[in-house]
């Protein structure tokens, strides 16, 4: 097993980091390194990218692509750094971290979707601003935390949509450890819904076919969140920014 570090230069991480999702959609390590940000992915050695898939896409921003072979448990080192994140009234935190009754409880596994991204806690926040009720569906749900968010709020039915295999399982068992009911289905594409949560790369979300009256969309900069709306045909409600970052509601 190898670990590939993207290193980037630390005015642009973020940046960097949105041209580089189709590389790091399934999520990646991130942290501080000799004064740049360094993203990290695991795998065999023949199916990571190349140095040149990740200068094709990041241009200069890029400073460096190191690798090392690491020991057994990487999947899940990144835990170690997992604290409670806020997002609005609702409190994030992975189970081996005590806290209140009533928090939102993730065990991310190795899927992307612990609450740390601000994508992620944009859409929360967004969520948080609608009136709940009808069904709802989490494209791209990854761990299912907006989904599992979406039906502690009081949306009905809730699907989560993730096209790896492997998330199915860790959707299930955090809708569980909620005490709540989510549909994990495998798939590429929403489901028809009365509201759509996507939090997708900028290129999924460009001209994609959503059923829906309500759509929250992010994963993108805050820069294309215009072409984003424009490519989806929809009105804008409302937008949230984080750094970089931006989520939308439309209609």
């Amino acid at each position: 097993m190898i670990r590939l570090g993207i290193r980037v230069r630390a005015d642009r991480a973020e940046a960097a980091l949105a041209d580089l999702l189709p590389l790091l959609a399934a999520g990646a390590e991130e942290r501080a390194v000799d004064g740049c940000v360094e993203y990290a992915l695991y795998g065999p050695a023949g199916e990571l990218p190349s140095r040149e898939d990740v200068r094709r896409l990041a241009g200069d921003a890029v400073i460096d692509v190191v690798t090392e072979p690491v020991a057994d448990g990487w999947e899940r080192r990144w835990h170690e750094h997992l604290r409670p994140v806020r997002a609005g009234a609702l409190v994030v935190r992975p189970p081996w971290i005590d806290g209140a009754a009533d928090d939102l409880v993730i065990d991310p596994g190795v899927c992307f979707g612990a609450g740390t991204h601000p994508t992620t806690r944009l859409c929360l926040e967004l969520l948080q601003t609608l009136a709940p009720g009808g069904s709802l569906c989490d494209w791209g749900a990854g761990t299912g935390i907006l989904a599992v968010a979406a039906a502690r709020l009081g949306w009905s039915p809730v699907t989560a949509i993730e096209v790896e295999p492997g998330a199915l399982a860790v959707i299930e068992a955090n809708a569980a450890r909620n005490g709540v009911s989510v549909a994990a289905v495998r798939g590429d594409r929403a489901v028809e819904a009365g509201t759509v949560v996507a939090n997708l790369p900028r290129p999924a979300l460009l001209g994609a076919p959503i059923a829906a009256e309500r759509v929250i969309a992010s994963g993108m900069l805050a820069r294309e969140a215009d072409e984003v709306i424009a490519a989806l045909g929809r009105r804008e409600v409302a937008r949230r920014a984080d750094g970089d970052w931006a989520a939308v509601l439309l209609s």
